[in-house]
């Protein structure tokens, strides 16, 4: 597609590398690019797409794989005109943007009384939350979710019921090509001060076992097990990814410059210079060894897209 006919007031361009988007930091281009202003501008440049033309809606790529030779589509990515946070403390709501971060919505709940800390530690921002049904000590994103605004691949604007998405264990129904630009979420009241603590245990729990430091994109792999681990003492790891990547002998294993974390073997990371074939790649190697030793195929959990 040569030309698009529409004029929007927010960013469009054509041939924009994704590889500084996203947090490996690999990929190659999008065939064109767009960062609308706000809603109307995405309604409007969705409805003026010739129907064949594919959209992908990128996130802040904390969950992503793109592809060396890019992406054959009108790649959307939200940007301030979409992070907003609502807090309706009195009626124990909080309305945020889909390109707000996930923990910026969960240090501005707290501040106001509302526990929503389960998305302190998830990467990424509330689009992303909702598309992957994230989730982590036991909480999901479902557990909390009461609707989401969206703009379909048509260009018509919709309120879409929490019930309709089919919120599952890192999954969602959303329309093909549609944009989330909103989410509702209910929360219970809770102390300021105990809410904040609570966050600062989960942060220091969380970098003392993943590598935090590193160029990766959260956990690779979905848990077998079907859950996220709870965090609970009584926790079990039978069946949880890097339980059975240790024991298919995966952990620190490597392939050009990818490699998996030495720290926490389910974490896939960019030790410099990694293409996105080699991430892919390796990722592929261990799915084959875990099913291999275990008989377990592993889903991966992040998105890869585009062309090889």
């Amino acid at each position: 597609m040569d030309s698009i006919a529409y004029t929007p007031r927010g960013t469009l361009s054509r041939n924009r590398p994704l590889a500084d988007l996203t947090w490996l930091r690999v990929g190659g281009p999008a065939d064109w690019f767009f960062q609308p202003a706000d809603a109307e501008d995405l309604a409007a440049l969705l409805a003026a797409l010739p129907a064949g033309v594919a959209v992908f809606p990128m996130g802040v790529g904390s969950n992503l794989i793109v592809r060396d030779g890019g992406i054959r589509a009108v790649v959307i990515r939200l940007g301030r005109g979409f992070n907003a946070i609502e807090v309706q403390t009195g009626e124990g709501r909080v309305r945020a943007g889909a390109a707000a971060l996930d923990a910026h919505v969960a240090r501005r709940a707290a501040e106001a009384g509302l526990d929503l800390t389960f998305l302190r530690t998830i990467p990424g921002s509330i689009g992303g939350a909702v598309r992957m049904n994230a989730g982590c000590y036991g909480s999901y994103t479902a557990d909390h979710l009461i609707e989401v605004e969206a703009v379909l691949r048509t260009g018509e604007r919709v309120v879409i019921p929490a019930a309709d998405l089919h919120l599952a264990y890192r999954s969602s129904t959303l329309p093909e090509g549609a944009v989330l630009t909103a989410a509702t979420f209910r929360a219970e009241r809770g102390e300021p001060a105990a809410l904040e603590a609570r966050m600062a245990e989960q942060i220091a729990k969380r970098d003392a076992s993943q590598p935090t430091k590193e160029r990766s994109a959260g956990s690779t792999f979905r848990n077998p097990a079907g859950f996220s681990s709870t965090g609970r003492a009584d926790d079990v790891h039978d069946l949880k990814a890097w339980k059975v990547i240790d024991e298919a002998g995966m952990r620190g294993a490597r392939r050009g410059g990818a490699q998996m974390s030495a720290m926490h073997s389910n974490f896939l990371i960019n030790t410099g210079g990694a293409t996105a074939q080699d991430l892919e790649g390796l990722g592929e190697d261990v799915r084959k060894k875990v099913l291999q030793t275990q008989g377990i195929s592993l889903e991966w959990e992040i998105m890869r897209v585009g062309e090889y």
